[in-house]
Formats: structure tokens, C-alpha cells, sequence
């Protein structure tokens, strides 16, 4: 009996057809399911013992860091399955939830394991907010993402001490401020202990907010002084630089994806002229591209903002080229496509996506070395559109202080101070400020101004 219907066996070529692989790669993964299938037919229901069954057939056939490298493929099959009803659910989907670990690779590597039980042990982690904190923890995340706070990085932080409150239960009845120097001495590096700081003022203030009889405690601001001196300095690209890397770009090796090199000419261009985010990047769709009024819209991003940015007549004619390209290129047309079309995801890269191919270019480019993480970063073409653009205004005889909130506008920044942080004082930038100085101040300080 079949782990699934399908005398036909049609199934698995519905699933290539609908995930539209590549050519070329479709006869590989074919192959590789067919395997799986084959298997299946053998046992009444896809489960830990069919899995099984399957991994040690293949682990005689294929190098463990191979099959580990195709079983992605396993995953969206699995998944396939279980949304047309098929099969009840993908059960590595449900190991993973078991185990409370976010992702499927793990759980295969602990199934190829001599003794897979064990490895499954290992990966297990705490429950979320199962601590003694948990449910106060879990009602202050809640409460502060009701407010409008996507509120991202605490959560990780919060979550982060539940686990430890669960592996340390004799803390349970401490007060709260053991608990925090227990956790504060868990580690002995400087970003942990600015991240304590954090913490304690969170809970702190949540419970306060609780309770006002409880007063609120002063925290020592050193460790996260040191943290900030120790900060990575952004990167300044000059034009010279970003002319370079569009270069680059349009010239990148990818004789199996001939879009490839537009692609990461027209992200580059969108990184620094427009001041993107990665993730705004890579949920660009064709839609947010207006070709008439010249503007690209950036829906509901960070601060959960939407704008329209403007764009030179420049920009718009390189964004007019690749769109050009992406149709000759068999793209979908529809304005919910992804701008930066591909294949998978749904059309969309992901911001890590982006990250890692922008990342390659600046590595060729001679920026970064071949290795490590080093070196400029992505984020570092936003500074250096602020830093550029502020240049230009001093040169153009602008006072920048006049078009900062425009500029905060601009690059969807809550506030003036958000944009202030991407000011980095570079030599060229000091250079005309101190001439801006030299041209107001002087007459000030020699008396001409009181004459």
C-alpha cells in the first residue's frame, strides 16, 4: 500500500511543473524523488519509519554532505503533499515543531545520524516562554507589538533569558534582579553584558508598569558605552566606488542565469540611489515601479511606513532597461511579481538573498576578501547615500540642516534622529563643513559682523 494515492504516478511531475524549476535541474530532482516514492510505496503512511527507511538507502548511494545539500527538495515535496491532502502532514515539519527548532536541515542530519534518537535529544529546546518569567514575557512582547512596535530584537533577547530561566529552575524563586545577575555572569563578553543592561531595563520598566509601587532601578551605562565604541564604523562608498561596482556587476560571470547580472546591477543601483533596505529590495513587485511619474513605492517596511520615492530621470531609464530585460527573459507580468524576479519563494528573493549575491559583487569588486565578514556591508550603501548626498548639498551651497527631516522622509526613518546616526564624518565631508565654517565663522570672530 502506497504512503499516498497516485496509481498514476503523476504526482511528483505536478510538483516540478508547479515549483517551475529549470530546466535543466528538473531530470535531477526527478530522479531524486522518485527514490523517495519509491520507498514510500512500501510502507502505509509517510512517517519517522518510512524516513528512515529512505535516509539509510540513500546514505549508501550519496555522501551524508550531499544528501543533506538535496533533501530541501524532500521538504517542499513533503509540504506539497501534505497541502493537497495527500499525506496528513510533512513529518519532518512536526519533528521540528516537537523539538521547537526553526528549521528542517537539522532535523535530517539528526535522522542521517548513526543514532538518530540521541541527535533528536540534542537538538531539543525549551518551549517559548516556559520559564517562571514566560507568560509576563510573552504579555509585554504582545502588548508592546499591539502599540505599533515590531519590537524584533528584544523579543530575541526576552526569549533568550526564558531559556535560561528554564535550564536554571532553582532561580525560580529569586527575585528578579538575581535572576538578571546570574544571567549577566553566564557570559563574560561585552556585548552580553550591554545586552543585560537592555533587558533589565525592559522588565524593569514592564514591571513597574504593572505594578508602580515597584520603583524603577537605575542601570550602569558603561557596558553599553563600550559596545558602541567598539560599533563597526560604516563603510563610505565614493561615486568613484559605486561606479566601480555597477561595472562589476554588469559584467558578473552567470552563464546559467542570464538575467543574473542586470539583476544585480539594477539592486546596486536601487541600494544606493534610492537609499533601499535589503528587505525593501527584495519585496519590491512590478507594480511598485512607475514608469510615467517616475517613482518606485515602498509598501508597509519598517516603522510600518509606506512611501514614494522619486527617482533621477537616470535611475528610471536603467529600471526601464531591466524591466525590458525581465520581459525578453519570460518574467511574469503581473504587478504582484517580484521586481527581482526568480523562481522560488514565490517570485521574491529574500533579504538574505540579497544580502549574499550584492555581498558576491562587492568581493569580486575587491571591497571585501574572498571570505569572512569583514568589509563593507550591504547596509553600509545606505550610509553612503546619506554621506554623498549631504556632501553635494555643502557643495552646492545647501545648508544640510535645511533638508535633514526631508531626508529622514526620504529614507523612512521615524524620526530626524534615526537619520542622524547615518552622518558618518568622513574626510571630504569635513573638509566642507570647515570651509562652511570658514566662510560664516571667521567674519564673525574678526568683528566684521559688528561693523
Amino acid at each position: 500500500m502506497s504512503a499516498w494515492h497516485d496509481p498514476d504516478r503523476t504526482v511528483i511531475d505536478a510538483f516540478l511543473d508547479k515549483s517551475q524549476f529549470r530546466p535543466g535541474s528538473r531530470p535531477t530532482y526527478r530522479w531524486f524523488l522518485r527514490s523517495f516514492e519509491e520507498v514510500a510505496l512500501r510502507h502505509p503512511a509517510v512517517d519517522r519509519q518510512m524516513l528512515d527507511d529512505w535516509l539509510g538507502g540513500m546514505a549508501t548511494r550519496w555522501k551524508l554532505s550531499t544528501l543533506l545539500n538535496q533533501v530541501c527538495i524532500v521538504d517542499r515535496f513533503l509540504d506539497y503533499l501534505a497541502q493537497n491532502e495527500l499525506i496528513p502532514g510533512n513529518p519532518v515539519a512536526e519533528l521540528r515543531r516537537q523539538h521547537n527548532i526553526k528549521q528542517n536541515k537539522p532535523i535530517w542530519r539528526a535522522l542521517s545520524s548513526p543514532n538518530p534518537d540521541e541527535a533528536l535529544a540534542d537538538l531539543h529546546r525549551p518551549a517559548p516562554y516556559g520559564s517562571i518569567l514566560g507568560e509576563f514575557m510573552r504579555d509585554h512582547v504582545t502588548l508592546m507589538r499591539n502599540r505599533g512596535y515590531q519590537y524584533e530584537a528584544q523579543a530575541y533577547w526576552l526569549l533568550r533569558f526564558d531559556r535560561f530561566l528554564q535550564s536554571h529552575p532553582e532561580l525560580a524563586d529569586e527575585p528578579l534582579e538575581t535572576m538578571l545577575s546570574h544571567w549577566a555572569a553566564a557570559k563574560p563578553t561585552r556585548n552580553h553584558a550591554a545586552e543585560c543592561q537592555k533587558l533589565g531595563r525592559i522588565l524593569t520598566k514592564a514591571r513597574h508598569r504593572l505594578d508602580p509601587n515597584i520603583p524603577p532601578k537605575r542601570f550602569n551605562p558603561r557596558p553599553e558605552r563600550e559596545v558602541a565604541r567598539e560599533h563597526r564604523r560604516p563603510h563610505i562608498f565614493s561615486l568613484a566606488d559605486i561606479r566601480h561596482m555597477l561595472e562589476v556587476a554588469r559584467s558578473y560571470p552567470s552563464p546559467h542565469a542570464q538575467l543574473r547580472p542586470l539583476t544585480l546591477y539594477t539592486m546596486i543601483l536601487l541600494a544606493y540611489c534610492a537609499g533601499l533596505r535589503r528587505s525593501e529590495i527584495a519585496r519590491l513587485d512590478l507594480g511598485d515601479v512607475d514608469l510615467r511619474s517616475g517613482t518606485i513605492t515602498i509598501r508597509e517596511t519598517k516603522f510600518y511606513k509606506t512611501r514614494i520615492l522619486p527617482q533621477s530621470d537616470s535611475v528610471m531609464t536603467e529600471l526601464r532597461v531591466y524591466l525590458d530585460a525581465r520581459r525578453r527573459a519570460g518574467a511574469p507580468q503581473d504587478l504582484q511579481s517580484g521586481l527581482f524576479w526568480q523562481s522560488h519563494f514565490n517570485g521574491h528573493h529574500t533579504p538574505e538573498t540579497v544580502t549574499t549575491m550584492i555581498t558576491n559583487v562587492m568581493r569580486r569588486a575587491e571591497f571585501k576578501p574572498p571570505s569572512g565578514r569583514t568589509g563593507p556591508r550591504v547596509h553600509d550603501l545606505r550610509h553612503s547615500m546619506v554621506v554623498n548626498r549631504i556632501l553635494e548639498w555643502y557643495r552646492s551651497g545647501i545648508n544640510p540642516q535645511d533638508r535633514l527631516h526631508f531626508l529622514s522622509t526620504y529614507l523612512g526613518h521615524r524620526d530626524i534622529n534615526s537619520t542622524l546616526v547615518y552622518i558618518t564624518v568622513t574626510q571630504d565631508l569635513l573638509q566642507e563643513a570647515s570651509e562652511r565654517f570658514r566662510a560664516v565663522g571667521v567674519p564673525c570672530l574678526n568683528g566684521e559682523a559688528l561693523s
